[in-house]
This record gives structure tokens, C-alpha cells and sequence, in this order.
């Protein structure tokens, strides 16, 4: 990396008197990973090993990660939940804020950690062709000068399901024609391992695990060291594609204090209940003796499986020790999971409820589409990533930038400073948690039944909150609604999207295009040459609006669709259902016309017959006047 490159970057971040963390990471393929202790599978790794290393960083410095790309496709890397702070150039969205890392280049990723304000729980992972699903992620923590509450050491709980097949082969099945109810690809097991600051904990001693992963411990070879009378902070962090897990240990209470990177006032819970991309922390009193190991569990919550095949433990188990050799305690299950409403967290920081200025309206589902796919729409359209990814066009639209059809069908545009009201109802069964890049929203309402007259499911929105809680992912209850409060003050362009990976692909995804002409201005000169190359290197335009073109009506071109399949009648059915009718009832008059008539007379017949066979005999001698070849 050249020293000019290095100054550009740090040029971006505004605090000249901040260290920062250099990382060098090489994305690679890793062959014969088994974390489950079930099957070999190739994964995608850093530096050759997996899992990628855990991040710890200091909130008064910026992160630098240098990531090369030896995969054979195109990759990214997303940390999230940062703010970027008017680089959104640095998200790491394929599609979004880049057009890939080419196989062979690299990135330099600038996380302004030092002037964004932020602390807390966080993770960092691949948006680029499900590769997170294949093992790019790892936990991202930054640690401020003075934390809110007290306690005596901490440890990152990082839990996920895992897939024995690659991402690749199961999105091909579930986006195809054979899966046209739109059934999840279930996992085969899920993992539940531990890091304190940069390193992971190892396996129990005296176990055996697979070689490639044998520096770490997973699900019962892991184990978290207590100390009597000792407070712990535990980070538990979901990176699943897909499942939902219940968190909770036997023998010990839990607090939670951070949801998402905002501290909250504690809240005692007896289970954590964690949507794909969530984090919380909780505080965990040891006990006082030593007579007994206790049982911690992870179980993966089976109401969005299709079904739940017989070799899938749902039950992950790991242990606190306090001494080694004794016994450990398992209380088991419970019967029941309880959803957990994070409306009633309150934040440390109080941030009032500011008065809304505009309100966007997403309504999305699923439904098998007119190619006999299923996919997901947000106000009837499925998301399909840009041409252009949607940053670029806004830095190179010009004053064009301000318009939202340039951007494709699926985009809206946020006026800068606009305090959006972004109310998103769940017409699915299921639930989905939702993820906004670049903010944090506040969650001013949540309905458990969007449509009911029932205002004990449907609350009516209550203005003027105190302090309402503030995170950056949020579940939507199947069939409900919520409504997240946002304040558009960092201009670029960032999705909205479901994070079960699956939905992602099936298209469940808008995005934002904010305060273009603020994101032109601040972007000048910072904007790295070297990504417009990569994106040629790609083949892909680098400019205009979604399409490519210089245009804000003309995107020809532009990947679309599916469609959802239109019931009823069309035109062309119309058309040929009006043709078969009158031809029925012409054969019916005709029909009645002959059994009402005389009919031809024998003399008439005989004339028919003969006419009939004379023309027979004439082509037969026509045939005859061509010879065969032999």
C-alpha cells in the first residue's frame, strides 16, 4: 500500500490526533473446516485459517482493514452497524456503496470509529453472495474510554447456525422453480463459540476437535472460565443466516445493559432472545462456590424451518466452569420461548422523540412469481442489485442525483435532515428482523396486528417520547408492523433489508438514497480512484443512474423482476375465451339448422361423390409424374 494511498484514507477521518488499527486481512477459500464436529466443508476464511480473527478496537481510534481478495468471485466486507459517517463508499454493500473486490485486489475499508461516537457490540461480515453464510464473520466490539456499567472481565458469545452444503448450491434450489413455496434452506447444526477482546478461547482440554478449527471450542468442547463472586459482561452476538436463538445459562441471572450498540438501563431476563443480526450484553454475577459447572444453552428456535430433519440438535450447549473435573449442571430446556419486546429497553443516553417530517410505507411479502420462483417484494417490487451501484450514481448524476427514479424502482429519497417515520408492514406469517445501514432508528411503535380495530394489537403512535429505545436491527412480528423514527443526517446511499440471508436474495431490500447533493459536496476528493477501476475490472458501469445511463428515465437494462403472478382474467384470455364461445354457439345453430332442414336430395349426393373422386384420381396422377430417388 502506497503512503499517498494512506494519507487519502486518513484524510477522511476527522480526528487527526486518533491512532488507528491496521488490520491485513487475504481473503481465502479453507478447505476441511468442522466446527459441528459433524462434516468437512471448504469455507471462506482469512489468512488461510477460519474462523476469522474477532476485532477490538478502541472508540477514540479508526479501523483500517486492508482485504485482498483470493476467492475466485467478487467480494466485500460490511461492518456492522458503523455509521461511516458520510463515506458510505466504505459500507461494503455489493450493489450499494461498490461493485466488488475483483479476485486478485484489494480494499482498504475506513472505519471512522474515532468521530462517529460509537461503542459496544458489533460484527463484521462479507455482503457479497451469501459468503457470510460460508464463514466470512466475526464479532467487532469497540471498547469507549469509561464503559456505563462496571464489571470484572468479558467475554463474546458468538453464536450461528451452519450449513454442511455451500451457499451457492442451496440458493440455486431455493430460488428455482422446484421450490416454488419458498422454503428456507434449514441448517444442519449451529455453532456457539467464545473470543475475549482479539482472540478466541480454546477447546476444554483433553478433547480432540477437527484440526483445522482445533484452536477453538465450539458447542460442548467450548467453555467459559468463572471466577466466584466476579462480574461478567457476555456479548452474545446471532450471525446466523436464518435462525433465531433463545440464549440462557442454568444457575445464573442475566442483565441486559446494550442492545446493539446502545447501553441501556439493566433489564433482568431469564433468556436472550436474539434475531439473525442482533446483539446483546448482559451482566452475569458468578456465583460463590465451586461445587458445579453449569450449563449454558443456545437453542436455535425451529418456526421459520420448513421442517426439522432428524440429525438437527436444536439444543446447543456449551458449560461455565468454575473448577475443572466437577460435574456439570443441566437444568434442560423450557418448554416455551417467549418474544422478547425491546420497546421496553430504555437507553443511557437519553435522545427524545423528534418530531417526524415525512413517512415512507413498506408493505412486504412473498409469493411464487411469474417464472414459478418465490420471491420477496417490498411495495410489490423485488430488489435486484443496481448496474451502478446506487452511491456512485449519486456522486456522478450531478444535480440529476435528486431524482428518485434514477436510482430504480425499489429506492427512495431522504431529504437531508429529514426526521422519516418508516413504517414496515409484515404481510408473511413469519417474522423478519430488519437492519438499516448507517443508522441507529428509534422504535416509535409496534403493532402485533397491523390491520386490527384492537388497539391492544394496534396501538395508535404516540408523539412526544422520552427517550424511545434506539438499535439498528428490529424484529417485525408475522402479520404486524413497526414504526422506526429515523433522522436522515448521513447523506449517502444505504439499504433497508431483511437479514435472513435468504430473504436478501429473494429480494427482500430497499434502499436509501440520502441527501444526494450533501453526499456529493462531502465525498469530493475522498472518493479512492481505485474503486471506479475495480468495477471496470468487473465489467460494470461506474456511472449514471442504476442502468448506466446519463438519464433519469432510461434504465434499459436494468435488472428486474420477477413479477408476481397476476390473477384473473387478461385481455389475450378475454380475447380467445369471446372466440370459443361464439364458435360454440355457431356449431350449436348449425347443428339445430341441420336437424330442422330437408337435407341434400340423392342426386345431390351422387354429384358431391363423384366430383370428390375425380379430384382423387387427378392428384394421384400428379404424384405419379415425380420419380422417387434412389
Amino acid at each position: 500500500m502506497t503512503l499517498s494511498r494512506v494519507i487519502q484514507l486518513l484524510s477522511i477521518s476527522t480526528c487527526v490526533l486518533a491512532g488507528v488499527q491496521e488490520l491485513w486481512w487475504n481473503v481465502t477459500y479453507v478447505a476441511n473446516a468442522n466446527p459441528d464436529g459433524l462434516y468437512e466443508r471448504q469455507v471462506v476464511g482469512v489468512n488461510g485459517t477460519w474462523p476469522p480473527p474477532p476485532i477490538s478496537v478502541d472508540n477514540s481510534d479508526s479501523l483500517l482493514i486492508h482485504l485482498t481478495n483470493s476467492l475466485d468471485q467478487p467480494t466485500t466486507l460490511h461492518n456492522h452497524g458503523m455509521f461511516f459517517n458520510s463515506t458510505s463508499w466504505m459500507d461494503g454493500t455489493l450493489g450499494v456503496s461498490q461493485c466488488g473486490i475483483p479476485p486478485g485486489q484489494t480494499f482498504d475499508y475506513l472505519v471512522p470509529i474515532n468521530s462517529s461516537g460509537q461503542w459496544g457490540t458489533y460484527w463484521t461480515h462479507a455482503h457479497a453472495s451469501g459468503q457470510y453464510v460460508d464463514g466470512l464473520r466475526t464479532p467487532l466490539v469497540l471498547h469507549p474510554a469509561q464503559e456505563t456499567y462496571q464489571y470484572d472481565e468479558e467475554f463474546t458469545v458468538i453464536l450461528g447456525d451452519w450449513y454442511h452444503e455451500q451457499h451457492s448450491v442451496l440458493l440455486e434450489w431455493y430460488l428455482s422453480i422446484a421450490n416454488p413455496g419458498g422454503a428456507e434452506p434449514v441448517p444442519d447444526s449451529g455453532l456457539i463459540y467464545f473470543a475475549q477482546n482479539s482472540t478466541y478461547l480454546p477447546p476444554i482440554p483433553g478433547t480432540s476437535p477437527s484440526l483445522v478449527t482445533s484452536a477453538v471450542g465450539f458447542n460442548e468442547n467450548s467453555t467459559l472460565p468463572f471466577l466466584p463472586g466476579k462480574t461478567y459482561r457476555l456479548r452474545v452476538i446471532n450471525t446466523s443466516a436464518l435462525s433465531t436463538f433463545y440464549f440462557w445459562i442454568d444457575g445464573h441471572s442475566m442483565r441486559i445493559i446494550e442492545a446493539d450498540g446502545t447501553d441501556v438501563e439493566e433489564y433482568p431476563v431469564d433468556a436472550l432472545d436474539l434475531a439473525v443480526a442482533q446483539r446483546y450484553s448482559v451482566l452475569v454475577d458468578a456465583r460463590n462456590d465451586t461445587s458445579s459447572n453449569w450449563m449454558i444453552h443456545a437453542n436455535m428456535d425451529p418456526s421459520m424451518f420448513d421442517h426439522v430433519p432428524s440429525t438437527l440438535n436444536l439444543n446447543l450447549t456449551s458449560s461455565i466452569t468454575y473448577a475443572e473435573g466437577e460435574s456439570i449442571t443441566d437444568l434442560g430446556t423450557i418448554s416455551e420461548y417467549a418474544d422478547f419486546n425491546d420497546t421496553l429497553l430504555v437507553p443511557t443516553v437519553v435522545v427524545p422523540q423528534p418530531t417526524a417530517t415525512t413517512t415512507i410505507n413498506l408493505e412486504f411479502l412473498f409469493d411464487t412469481m411469474n417464472d414459478g420462483t418465490n420471491h420477496a417484494m417490498i411495495n410489490g417490487v423485488v430488489y435486484n442489485p443496481p448496474l451502478v451501484p446506487a452511491m456512485l450514481s449519486e456522486l456522478t448524476l450531478g444535480s440529476n442525483a435528486t431524482v428518485q427514479e434514477a436510482y430504480g424502482p425499489y429506492s427512495y429519497i431522504l431529504e437531508h435532515l429529514d426526521v422519516v417515520d418508516i413504517v414496515v408492514k409484515n404481510l408473511d406469517t413469519n417474522h423478519h428482523p430488519f437492519h438499516l445501514h448507517g443508522h441507529k432508528f428509534q422504535i416509535v411503535n409496534r403493532a402485533a396486528v397491523s390491520d386490527s380495530n384492537d388497539t391492544t394489537l394496534n396501538p395508535p403512535l404516540v408523539e412526544g417520547q422520552a427517550n424511545p429505545m434506539r438499535r439498528d436491527t428490529t424484529v417485525i412480528p408475522g402479520g404486524g408492523s413497526v414504526t422506526l423514527r429515523v433522522v436522515a443526517d448521513n447523506p449517502g446511499a444505504w439499504i433497508f433489508h431483511c437479514h435472513i440471508e435468504w430473504h436478501l436474495e429473494a429480494g427482500l431490500a430497499v434502499q436509501f438514497i440520502e441527501a444526494p447533493l450533501q453526499a456529493q459536496e462531502r465525498a469530493a476528493g475522498k472518493v479512492p480512484s481505485y474503486m471506479y477501476d475495480q468495477c471496470a475490472a468487473l465489467g460494470n458501469p461506474y456511472s449514471g443512474n442504476a442502468a448506466g445511463h446519463a438519464s433519469t428515465t432510461d434504465l434499459s437494462g436494468l435488472p428486474l423482476g420477477p413479477y408476481q403472478q397476476q390473477m384473473g382474467w387478461f385481455p389475450k384470455g378475454i380475447l380467445a375465451m369471446t372466440g370459443c364461445v361464439i364458435s360454440a354457439v355457431i356449431g350449436m345453430i348449425t347443428v339445430v339448422w341441420y336437424s330442422m332442414g330437408e337435407g341434400d336430395s340423392d342426386a345431390e349426393i351422387e354429384e358431391e361423390t363423384r366430383r370428390r373422386l375425380a379430384a382423387k384420381a387427378q392428384r394421384r396422377k400428379l404424384f405419379g409424374m415425380f420419380k422417387r430417388r434412389g
